[in-house]
């Protein structure tokens, strides 16, 4: 079944300029979809363009040309309307510390303008794994209880889409899961997110599609496992029953990390050598193979790759 696009951005760009000083471009040309009810990451490095772009969906930073399309909605023609669409979830933590998460939730539906009588927080706050300190004073709450009580505010207005930007910079491991937990569920109920993130492993971990911005432009945007598709190199583990007398040169763009008695570790390229040629070779040799592991490369390949200068 083909998913509709709910957010499609066509030729964006973004400059800013300083009287008497040089412009920057923090987004050129940039192109992309994001899908229905997928998890789509946007990576790069600091600068790269990615709070530009988020800043520019919510309104707070308005571009220099280009088309926006969020629901449906233009982003030029119905700025309410796109704005409503999303909620965006800011890296900071800023409310005050001296109101409850429901009085909190509650105030911001009233920014929103939305009847008592629909508003739905307890509903979120169960969402968010917060209904137990739906009392609390929020500043009594945990680190990782405020960036949650940060995706319940986002979601007061019920949008389709939830935008977050760094939703895990400072936060410790543990809390790192619990978040990527909570928000693999808002998914599974239909919420398309997107997220930018500079931790690799999350990305690897959460995002169906990623695209990889550098210097706002967009260097590479695809399925997760396309991207790691792309690392060329492997590593394999042999555990073996005596040493074997392999060298580099015995097959093109294989290196031999280490060789003893009963280990043997290797490197290659992909599209130039197949494990079982190098299984063939150790069992002309009369090698036992005990056990094989195998090292792919990851994210974080691809991305030294793609926005490497």
């Amino acid at each position: 079944m083909n998913k509709k696009s709910v957010l499609t951005v066509k030729n964006l760009n973004k400059i800013y300029s300083k009287k008497g000083s040089i412009s920057t471009q923090a987004l050129k040309n940039l192109n992309l979809q994001v899908k229905e009810g997928e998890i789509f990451g946007l990576l790069g490095p600091n600068g790269a363009g990615k709070s530009t772009f988020i800043n520019i969906l919510g309104g707070s930073v308005i571009k220099t040309d280009g088309e926006v399309n969020v629901w449906g909605f233009n982003l030029d023609k119905n700025p309410r309307q796109v704005r409503a669409s999303i909620g965006i979830v800011p890296q900071e933590v800023n409310f005050d510390p001296f109101f409850s998460p429901k009085k909190l939730l509650e105030l911001q539906a009233g920014l929103y303008g939305i009847k008592k009588k629909d508003r739905i927080t307890d509903a979120i706050l169960k969402l968010v794994s917060l209904e137990k300190q739906a009392n609390s004073y929020s500043r009594s709450l945990s680190g990782g209880m405020k960036r949650r009580l940060l995706v319940a505010k986002a979601m007061v207005h019920q949008p389709p889409i939830i935008i977050l930007d760094e939703p895990t910079a400072g936060v410790d491991v543990d809390l790192r899961k619990t978040l990527w937990q909570n928000l693999r569920s808002l998914n599974n109920q239909g919420i398309t997110i997107i997220l930018t993130t500079h931790y690799l492993e999350e990305a690897e971990k959460m995002c169906d599609r990623i695209g990889i911005l550098n210097h706002g432009e967009l260097v590479a945007l695809d399925t997760t496992e396309n991207l790691l598709d792309r690392i060329q190199t492997k590593i394999v583990h042999f555990t073996i029953d005596k040493k074997s007398n392999i060298t580099d040169n015995a097959l093109e763009s294989l290196k031999i990390i280490l060789n003893n008695q009963n280990k043997l570790s290797v490197s290659y390229e992909k599209s130039k050598i197949n494990i079982d040629t190098i299984v063939s070779i150790l069992k002309e040799q009369n090698i036992k193979i005990i056990d094989i592991s195998t090292d792919d490369g990851d994210l974080e390949d691809v991305f030294l790759r793609l926005t490497k200068n």
